[in-house]
């Protein structure tokens, strides 16, 4: 054995160390980062959810406040009703009484503290009104294509909110029908302002905005955003809102967002771009009552992801100084425990070694031996468990041959006959010389020789025994137990639906036919007492295994014979037509193969049972 120098042996203790301590550097390391980020990440998510909580109870006072401002004036239209002035006005209109009536609204109006109020004929024109004095009073003015005026006509409570085609300027309008006998004559409309709404949030700092039932902003802490669509408008919308003049002439961009993402339960963070600048909120609505307008709550992100910055950075120092100190009390406590150890373990150490070879050597020895045993009886256990499958197998297969044999001889005699017919048929024709007629007799001896043929072909390779290992096609496996069970599914009308793929197996071909003649027989038997007889054949692909499934429509299987299904020799049917052995031999076969074989028991009746197999495995270079 050669020596390292001394100096090589330094160098290489001296690497090691470097490498052990740059490795638990990296590892303090990540361990600060990581701690710092689930700081981060549980601050940020606390802090979310306490912004949002206070953003909850502000909507609810600010959503109150806006529902207080709509509703004081609610009470103003109809209370026009009781001034006869105003029923004999839309009864029978004169420059007296309409002078009398612009003079009463315009008090009305100076004292409710509204914008103004109008009375229209049924005819949607203004006949009076509270500004009736101004250059730009609603006087004569024809209003039959607002929506507040149709909805009071047609005698419900008009609810609008737009702005003024006269004016320009935006309001609240309110109207209702007013009657006469039970009859609308007129309509009354009052509109409000709610731009001291706007006042209120801009004084607390409050970012918030109303969007109406179009998704228009009507009221914002911030003008730039009012009348702006809180979502994109298709052209059939813009169309419609440019003909009614709700907005007058209002572009109705898009409000843009520089971000958008959902983080449940209602909540979104958005990014919105204020010159140049991002900044983050936590978007919240909610809709605001007797009305389909909806309140949004904008809450600045800015605060709660500094104070997540600074919980992540104490907590990454307190990790790391946490790591520091329990680094340094571990070196201390190896230093100490190295010292007291060394010498009684020097000692013990040295008197073990040789005791300890001794052992160790002895009970190798013996267990060299008992494994040698053990393989061995291993290896012949094996062997002759495989030979007794084999001829389980082969046994299982003759048995089936045997209930097989008075339909296959059926199904011979059948061409046979034939064969007898056309052969001195044949000879005949040879005779009169009509050779023509001969050939086509020869032609279908031929066919029907090819048919039995096939017949027999199928039962020696059914009955041969199969090899150890192999690799099986799904769809020959299966005509090939088709072709085998032909006699019994003519004879009992079974119909067969093939849904499957062609697919390739990790078993040996005729040990799948075998499966698929059990399977498909039991199918078949239990068909006997249906009047409309179908087998489903269905494949599926997974990444591992191809499933396939043999589905009947029978009476299905007794609950009290399911757990017993895979027993050997357990059998429902006479003794005669069954040893018990079929759904054993196959379960094991697939089990053999690194497959499986189980049932379900479906809802609508029938038993299916699936055959799991793996895929052939590719072979190594």
């Amino acid at each position: 054995m050669q020596c390292l120098p001394a100096s090589t042996h330094a160098d290489l203790i001296v690497k090691t160390r470097l490498l052990r301590h740059l490795s638990l550097a990296c590892l303090l390391l990540l361990l600060v980062l990581g701690s710092g980020y689930a700081a981060y990440l549980l601050s940020d998510r606390s802090g979310i959810q306490t912004l949002a909580e206070t953003g909850e109870r502000q909507l609810e006072l600010n959503a109150r406040a806006v529902e207080s401002e709509i509703t004081k004036y609610t009470y103003l239209p109809s209370l026009l009703e009781l001034e006869g002035n105003v029923s004999r006005l839309l009864q029978f209109p004169t420059a007296y009484r309409r002078h009398h009536v612009n003079q009463y609204l315009a008090g009305l109006n100076q004292r409710s503290g509204s914008l103004a109020i109008y009375v229209l004929d049924l005819d949607g024109r203004v006949i009076a009104t509270s500004n009736w004095d101004r250059a730009d009073s609603y006087l004569g003015e024809d209003l039959s294509f607002r929506a507040y005026y149709q909805d009071a006509v047609q005698g419900k409570a008009g609810r609008f909110y737009g702005i003024g085609s006269t004016t320009g300027e935006a309001g609240y309008y309110l109207s209702h029908g007013l009657r006469e006998d039970g009859k609308v004559i007129g309509v009354a409309v009052v509109k409000v302002r709610l731009d001291t709404l706007e006042e209120r949030w801009q004084r607390a700092h409050l970012e918030a905005y109303v969007s109406d039932e179009n998704g228009i902003i009507i009221l914002s802490s911030k003008p730039e955003r009012r009348l702006k669509a809180v979502q994109a408008l298709d052209d059939a919308s813009r169309e419609r809102l440019a003909r009614s003049l709700q907005y007058h002439w209002a572009a109705l961009e898009e409000l843009q967002f520089a971000g958008r993402e959902a983080l449940g339960d209602g909540l979104e963070q958005i990014s919105l771009d204020h010159d140049g600048s991002i900044t983050r909120y936590l978007l919240q609505t909610r809709p605001l009552v007797d009305t389909p307008w909806h309140l949004t709550l904008l809450s600045p992100l800015q605060e709660q992801r500094s104070a997540a910055l600074l919980n992540a950075l104490l907590a990454a120092v307190a990790c790391a100084l946490l790591a520091f100190l329990l680094i340094a009390w571990n070196e201390r406590r190896k230093v100490i425990a190295t010292r007291l150890a060394a010498r009684e373990a020097l000692q013990a150490a040295n008197d073990e070694l040789e005791r300890k070879i001794t052992e160790r050597t002895a009970d190798l020895q013996a267990s060299n031996a008992r494994l040698l045993a053990e393989v061995s009886e291993r290896e012949q256990a094996e062997t002759t468990l495989r030979q007794a499958q084999d001829e389980l197998v082969q046994a299982g297969k003759l048995a089936v041959i045997g209930q097989m044999s008075t339909s296959i001889a059926h199904e011979l005699n059948q061409p046979l006959a034939a064969l007898r017919t056309l052969s001195a048929n044949t000879v005949r024709f040879l005779q009169r010389g009509a050779l023509d007629v001969a050939s086509s007799n020869l032609q279908n001896i031929a066919e029907l020789v090819d048919r039995m043929g096939k017949i027999t072909a199928s039962l020696r390779a059914f009955a041969r025994r199969a090899g150890d290992q192999g690799e099986a096609s799904l769809q020959q496996a299966v005509d090939a137990a088709l072709l085998l069970l032909h006699p019994r599914l003519q004879r009992t009308r079974v119909k067969i639906h093939q849904e499957f793929a062609e697919a390739r197996l990790a078993i040996e071909q005729i040990r799948l036919e075998q499966i698929l003649v059990n399977l498909i027989s039991n199918a078949v038997d239990a068909l006997q007492a249906q009047g409309d007889r179908h087998i489903w054949l269905s494949g599926n692909a997974e990444a591992e295994h191809y499933l396939l499934e043999i589905r009947d429509n029978g009476p299905g299987i007794a609950p009290e014979t399911r757990a017993h299904l895979f027993e050997p020799f357990f059998t429902t049917k006479p003794g005669e037509q069954g040893l018990g052995l079929g759904l054993t031999l196959s379960a094991s076969l697939a089990a053999a193969a690194g497959g499986s074989l189980t049932v379900r028991h479906p809802e609508e009746g029938g038993t299916a049972f699936v055959l799991s197999l793996p895929y052939p495995r590719e072979p190594q270079a």
